[in-house]
């Protein structure tokens, strides 16, 4: 499907001072589905000093993870007019682990949205059924997938259009122990609306800020968002959500930058 470099349940993997222009994932990390035979990780894999061109997403986890990716570092790298930058995607049915990521020294321009952590993905098989898409709570179980120990820094993002980062995780099991340190975050002038994750009920979104849901323990140190339209953070049940040294061009008033909303959700 023309992505660029796959490392499927790989092992010491380094990707480095490539060039990559393709029409769908520049890179992409899996390890599986629920239907694979045999589970096995994906893990301790590298990737510096790339350059990567167009694409649906510069650095992709996932779908494919019921085997786990851990331990993966991406540094030293540029995006230009990928849909999306760094992106996780998986759903309810796959299981697995997305953990210890560590994400650095990145330059973004002209992208959709740099940051997306999606549990709710519903492309392929089985996407579209109401236990992958619905939000209310289902118990946790071995098809339940998680991501945690995420951590973002030192990252700059121009001519963002759709939304400066998207999150959301599951009811039953909240996205956790997510990180964003020094990140600058511009959003185009003449943005072209998009949707930031490929699930079912949201809609097109332009020069949005973060919108966080069903994640905890989230936190936001030295960034900054620039010419953002409404808040720049719109948290949806979540917990233990940090945010330090933010700024705004918009606004320096908290209150109107933060927007919180809690509905009750149950579990089946």
């Amino acid at each position: 499907n023309t992505d660029g470099i796959d490392p499927e349940s790989c092992k010491n993997v380094r990707i480095s001072n490539c060039h990559i222009d393709v029409g769908d994932d520049c890179i992409a990390i899996k390890a599986g589905t629920e239907d694979t035979y045999e589970r096995i990780a994906c893990e301790n894999i590298t990737i510096t000093n790339c350059t990567m061109v167009h694409g649906h997403g510069g650095v992709v986890l996932g779908s494919e993870m019921s085997g786990s990716i851990r331990n993966i570092t991406i540094s030293n790298c540029i995006f230009q007019e990928t849909d999306r930058g760094i992106r996780l995607k998986s759903r309810r049915g796959r299981g697995g682990i997305v953990e210890d990521i560590r994400v650095s020294n990145i330059v973004m321009d002209n992208v959709m949205c740099p940051f997306i952590l999606n549990l709710y993905y519903f492309c392929g098989p089985r996407g579209k059924e109401p236990y992958v898409w619905e939000k209310k709570a289902y118990p946790i179980d071995e098809r339940t997938p998680a991501f945690r120990r995420i951590h973002f820094s030192n990252i700059t993002a121009r001519n963002v259009h759709a939304s400066a980062g998207f999150i959301y995780g599951l009811a039953e099991q909240f996205i956790q122990e997510i990180t964003f340190d020094n990140i600058d975050v511009s959003m185009a002038q003449d943005a072209v609306p998009g949707v930031p994750a490929m699930m079912t009920g949201i809609e097109e979104m332009s020069r949005q800020g973060f919108y966080i849901g069903f994640a905890g323990k989230v936190s936001f140190n030295q960034m900054s968002i620039e010419n953002h339209e409404g808040p720049a953070f719109l948290l949806e049940n979540t917990k233990e959500i940090s945010i330090e040294k933010f700024q705004s061009n918009q606004s320096e008033n908290m209150d109107e930058l933060v927007v919180r909303k809690n509905f009750a959700y149950a579990v089946e």
